[in-house]
């Protein structure tokens, strides 16, 4: 298992199989996450999937076993997303007080801020579902889809960087990306250029440097969040 995660980060073919054949494994640590039976149906599916690929992409042999690793990076996904809903809805705040420690630590204390729980605002229950739905959309007009980012996206701290540099070009660059929405590829040659990232870089991970320019500027906050180089990047 352990070894097969790491080739998986680094092929596309592997990284589909590997996540076919831990769906049942990520739907168990959803559920005993959330303390109730998650489907795909549900948004927790997408977030612990997402946080699934995560993992596989931080993964490294010398962190230990995989399953607990990426038993915690689901958790602590989940966690976060449901404290944000918690901030819009009393029913989640008795199980977020229970989900905030960690079961394998009898010591760590329970507990939720108040200060979160009374930040106002109004957050739908499905809007991470209905922004992947969104999404999945616009991609689909570039040829791949949102669940194609869980094999293309960067590993690599170094390689996330580069494809962060070259998205805040884009992005700061508004003929350059209305261009890409209207040809449908890339401009390598400009973005090589001006940012000195690899093309073999961009090549590779087109799909996910293109998902990233269309989430970051459009209106997807929650899937903006799983996007912390590129904010880095653009707070240059």
């Amino acid at each position: 298992m352990d070894r097969k995660a790491v080739q998986a980060a680094n092929d596309e073919c592997l990284m589909d199989d590997f996540v076919r054949q831990n769906e049942s494994f990520i739907l168990r640590c959803a559920s005993f996450t959330v303390h109730r039976y998650v489907s795909k149906s549900d948004d927790e599916w997408s977030v612990a999937l997402l946080a699934f690929s995560q993992a596989v992409q931080d993964y490294s042999l010398d962190k230990g076993g995989f399953v607990g690793f990426a038993r915690m990076v689901i958790r602590r996904r989940l966690i976060d997303y449901l404290r944000t809903q918690s901030r819009h809805s009393a029913e989640t705040t008795v199980s977020l007080s229970v989900l905030d420690s960690d079961p394998d630590d009898e010591n760590e204390e329970s507990a939720v801020g108040k200060a979160v729980l009374q930040r106002a605002g109004q957050l739908p229950d499905d809007s991470l579902k209905l922004e992947i739905e969104a999404a999945n959309q616009v991609f689909s007009s570039y040829g791949f889809s949102f669940y194609d980012l869980i094999s293309c996206s960067p590993k690599a701290e170094k390689t996330k960087k580069s494809c962060a540099k070259a998205i805040a070009y884009l992005i700061r660059s508004p003929l350059l990306t209305n261009d890409l929405r209207n040809s449908k590829y890339l401009p390598l040659k400009s973005i090589e250029k001006d940012t000195k990232v690899p093309r073999k870089i961009l090549e590779r991970h087109r799909k996910y440097i293109i998902a990233a320019v269309e989430i970051m500027t459009g209106d997807y906050p929650f899937l903006a969040e799983y996007m912390r180089f590129v904010r880095e990047e653009l707070d240059r």
